[in-house]
């Protein structure tokens, strides 16, 4: 047997081999396949419950046998032509499940189920698809059309079972909590044991959801040692026995401003140390609460840069406050704030023109969300209450939609480990980060 026949020859088996199958549809015109293992069902269907407040490509949710599921356009989300359909129209949906997640995806049309050998798949390139290429685990080819199949666990953010991760790139994760000896101004933790400071992490985490992480590290270490200090003096037991004692702990956590606006001096003096090109400025503020900061970030960025066009995506999970967030009313404000105000019966509100710089949205911060190419992120305050592993797939995230040279800023006692990926901004105790 020749060169060509023994090609030939390991072609043919490779073509007999089945062992993955992908339910194959067309979005835009291009072919697309999905893990078969993912797909709980396709079905039509149509007048989505619509859900405020939730990005462009979310169509609402559906009732599937009893079961809320929400419904993504994926031809939106990934900036495709859409068709679209008359009132009532019916879209052909691919309902996915990963797990306890379940969602359907609507596409342009669901062909059929495809058999391939795994070792007919390619590695994703760009020229493959109108896809970013991360979504992208693999192209082939079958039956002379070229298939491009989508990963739907990091398109929707899914963090499989430690048994699957195998075949799912990694997330940039944090080290593990360890000693560090440059605190300069921190006191000596040697009077905490590590036992003891071992329990105030745990049940920090059970009373208060507050996550040791070496993002939080020194912080922890240096409040361990005056709060067991404290306690003994007052005749009180330091270890965290409920959750008001967790709240007691961490009443000093949070940053600067937190729950007011800021002060107009510190504003320009941020600003000062911070430096935007382009006209257009696009920041991302999870976990913003009632609108404080958010407005306050606003005032900032016109104080500084008038002539740019700003635009702030402020989201929180709690749907009170970000829905009270609009309609701030304040007694009483800084002079720099007013000129952004006006004056009315209930006190200073800011004008309908500053609104509309800030879009307040519900959502859920380690869920999957649009933002890309952003100037900054500002998540003060936010990360320390996810667990252990949503904080290193949300640090992985905000390096991922920054553009480079865009800032990350956490919160005071928040502080990202030693990384080339990031250079610190120096400005008194904040934590400020730009991506290099």
């Amino acid at each position: 047997m020749n060169i060509v026949e023994q090609k030939a020859s390991k072609e043919t088996d490779k073509l007999k081999k089945i062992d993955f199958k992908m339910v194959s549809f067309t979005l835009s015109g291009k072919d697309y396949g999905i893990n078969i293992l993912k797909v709980k069902e396709i079905r039509k269907a149509g007048n989505f419950t619509h859900v405020p407040n939730t990005p462009v490509y979310v169509r609402g949710v559906d009732n599937l046998r009893g079961d809320i599921i929400p419904i993504i356009d994926l031809r939106i989300m990934f900036n495709l032509p859409a068709e679209t359909k008359e009132a009532g129209g019916l879209e052909n949906i691919i309902i996915l499940r990963m797990d306890e997640l379940v969602l359907g995806i609507i596409v342009d049309n669901i062909e059929k189920v495809v058999g391939i050998s795994k070792e007919t798949i390619q590695p994703p390139h760009p020229i493959f698809g109108d896809i970013n290429v991360k979504y992208i685990s693999g192209v082939v080819e079958n039956e002379d059309r070229l298939y491009i199949i989508l990963d739907v666990d990091r398109i929707f953010g899914y963090v499989p079972p430690v048994e699957e991760r195998q075949q799912i790139a990694e997330v940039k994760t944090l080290p593990p909590m360890e000693e560090n000896p440059a605190t300069d101004k921190r006191p000596s933790n040697e009077s905490v044991e590590s036992l003891d400071l071992q329990f105030i992490k745990e049940t920090l985490g059970t009373f208060s959801g507050f996550y040791a992480t070496a993002l939080n590290q020194d912080w922890l270490k240096f409040h361990a040692v005056e709060w067991k200090t404290q306690r003994q003096a007052q005749g009180l037991d330091f270890q965290l026995t409920n959750s008001e004692d967790a709240l007691e702990f961490l009443k000093v956590f949070p940053s600067p401003y937190t729950g007011r606006l800021w002060d107009p001096s510190d504003l320009s003096i941020l600003f000062e140390h911070l430096d935007f090109e382009g006209t257009q400025i696009t920041v991302w503020n999870p976990g913003c609460a009632q609108g404080y900061e958010s407005f306050s970030l606003a005032v900032g960025f016109l104080m500084k840069y008038e002539e740019k066009n700003i635009k702030v995506w402020a989201n929180d999970k709690d749907l009170l406050s970000i829905s009270m967030a609009p309609s701030l009313s304040f007694p009483s404000v800084p002079e720099e704030y007013k000129p952004f105000m006006v004056e009315t019966k209930t006190g200073y509100q800011f004008k309908t023109e500053l609104k509309s710089k800030i879009l307040f949205e519900y959502h859920d911060i380690t869920h999957m969300n649009p933002f890309s190419d952003l100037h900054m992120i500002v998540a003060r305050d936010t990360i320390s209450f996810l667990k252990p592993q949503d904080q290193e797939k949300i640090i992985a995230d905000f390096y991922e939609k920054l553009r480079v040279g865009g800032y990350l800023i956490l919160g005071q006692n928040e502080k990202l480990s030693n990384s080339a990926e990031w250079k610190t901004v120096e400005w008194d105790d904040w934590s400020i980060y730009q991506k290099i």
